[in-house]
């Protein structure tokens, strides 16, 4: 049943991420890749939010991280940095603005509920 629900919850945030990406890369109308950032940056702090909060049930948990595993995305980070590169000097700042923003994302998520 856990796995279950973990499989349904990352199939929702991948249509989540694939939303809000679209939505953002449109909206924005930029050769940057603020759809990829801008879910990622919501991913780290939601994450950082569930791992400060108290335990909760190992049912709860799987999903919300179910969840955002298939919200967030590395990969697509990782291929959208190296396009940006071989086109501008983009990828040093993509690669910057999503790492430490992240990082500062998840630290106040967590701070939050710690």
């Amino acid at each position: 049943m856990t796995l279950l629900a973990a499989s349904l919850a990352g199939s929702l945030g991948a249509v989540f991420r694939y939303l809000l990406s679209g939505w953002a890369q449109e909206r924005f109308q930029r050769d940057f890749p603020v759809g990829t950032m801008l879910v990622n940056l919501t991913g780290s702090l939601a994450l950082g939010l569930v791992a400060g909060a108290e335990p909760v049930a190992t049912m709860s948990t799987i999903t919300l991280i179910g969840f955002l595993g298939g919200f967030t995305t590395f990969s697509s980070w990782m291929v959208e940095t190296v396009l940006l590169g071989a086109r501008s000097r983009g990828a040093w700042l993509n690669l910057s603005l999503t790492l430490l923003g992240g990082i500062g994302a998840a630290v106040v998520g967590y701070l939050l509920t710690h």
